[in-house]
């Protein structure tokens, strides 16, 4: 694969973009965003569907974590929109002289 021209890339991101956005629109839901999705996927190189899909995976989950907070087996974790505050870490200091 040899890597694609500034025109090439442009119609990838644009196509990209309108995919991201019809998923948006409809609510993640990839059905009804079909036809849009196989325009994006032939316009861009194999290997940058992939990175662009984990891409917005993570963007999605780091906005659900900044929004909603983080929950865990031991229970929630603060986020910017909780008024609890986090547990401080509390490190002990070992210092070791050598005569």
């Amino acid at each position: 694969m040899s890597f694609p021209d500034k025109e090439k890339r442009q119609k990838c991101w644009d196509s990209r973009d309108r995919y991201w956005e019809c998923l948006d629109k409809s609510g993640d839901q990839m059905e009804k965003c079909m036809e849009v999705r196989a325009v994006y996927e032939t316009t861009c190189p194999s290997q940058w569907v992939k990175h662009f899909d984990r891409k917005r995976e993570y963007l999605k989950f780091k906005e659900r974590i900044q929004n909603d907070g983080l929950q865990t087996a031991c229970g929630p974790v603060a986020s910017k929109n909780s008024l609890t505050v986090p547990r401080q870490r509390v490190y002990r200091q070992t210092v070791t002289t050598f005569t």
